[in-house]
């Protein structure tokens, strides 16, 4: 697997799983590795590695005996110790980066926004005048940082790695982020990766009315061999979340899509939308 943040993501969750079939309590386990219970957490959800032993010592502890097993997981922490492409970008919050690492392992995404372009079709200026909006109030070399990771990421599409179904609400095209002049080449952008094999485009219009899942934006990943996971951004923290919650969304954002209009009707509102917006 191309992406340490990915295996670390999965190690996680199997660590969770036995400690769940084993009846041990968070605390409990936490001490058997002498760390905080916040610090097990982080190690289960994949933010943090573990060590060789430490991740012995939970195995006996769970009582694992399976010796296929025990070296699968062992291998999967040494991987996670690996650097991704994205290391190198020190200053990005620690959740950025380990969606970027989830993301960087996916072969598909089904993304629905409703109120701005998804990360993945973004053009440069609209990413700096979003990265520019934030209430913290980033440094220049921050916004600088952000931009040029999330032009890195769009490699994904651009080199035929992941395939993308996009679905947005009309509200999306309309918002004016970064003023007419970046609005218009925003647009533009859009029709041209809608040329792409790998990406769709759906529009939801504002005459549809009421459709589902209208207040939330999320995102499905889907990997090769693995289980899928989704993904909801929140202002207080992210959320991933597995197993049957994936099929959950994953009913909702086929019903978003025959809400929407069809890719080649979503294309014309677009062109329709960018060329008013010009004149």
């Amino acid at each position: 697997m191309d992406s340490p943040t990915f295996v670390r993501f999965q190690l996680g969750a199997q660590l969770r799983r036995l400690r769940d079939e084993a009846k041990m309590p968070t605390e409990r386990a936490a001490d058997v590795i002498e760390v905080s219970a916040s610090t097990l957490r982080r190690i289960e959800s994949g933010r943090v590695g573990i060590k060789g032993p430490a991740l012995t010592a939970l195995l006996d502890e769970y009582g694992v005996r399976d010796a296929a097993l025990r070296e699968t997981l062992l291998s999967m922490a040494r991987e996670g110790k690996r650097r991704g492409w994205w290391a190198k970008f020190g200053d990005l919050p620690p959740a950025y980066r380990q969606y970027i690492g989830l993301e960087s392992a996916a072969d598909q995404m089904q993304n629905f926004e409703t109120i701005v372009v998804p990360g993945l079709l973004q053009t440069e200026a609209y990413a700096r005048a979003m990265t520019n909006s934030d209430a913290f109030k980033p440094t220049p070399s921050a916004i600088e940082q952000r931009v040029t990771v999330r032009m890195e990421r769009q490699k994904l599409i651009k080199e035929d790695r992941l395939q993308l179904i996009a679905v947005m609400d009309e509200a999306v095209l309309h918002r004016q982020i970064g003023g007419p002049r970046v609005m218009h080449d925003q647009l533009t952008a859009l029709l041209e990766a809608a040329e792409l094999w790998n990406v769709t485009l759906q529009v939801i219009p504002f005459r549809e009315g009421a459709y589902a899942s209208m207040l939330s934006s999320f995102a499905i990943l889907s990997f090769p061999d693995h289980e899928g996971v989704v993904y909801i951004e929140g202002l207080t923290g992210d959320l991933y979340a597995e197993g049957v919650d994936v099929n959950r969304c994953t009913t909702v954002f086929n019903d978003l899509r025959s809400s929407a209009l069809s890719p080649s009707e979503s294309i014309a509102m677009i062109t329709q939308i960018r060329d008013a917006q010009q004149a």
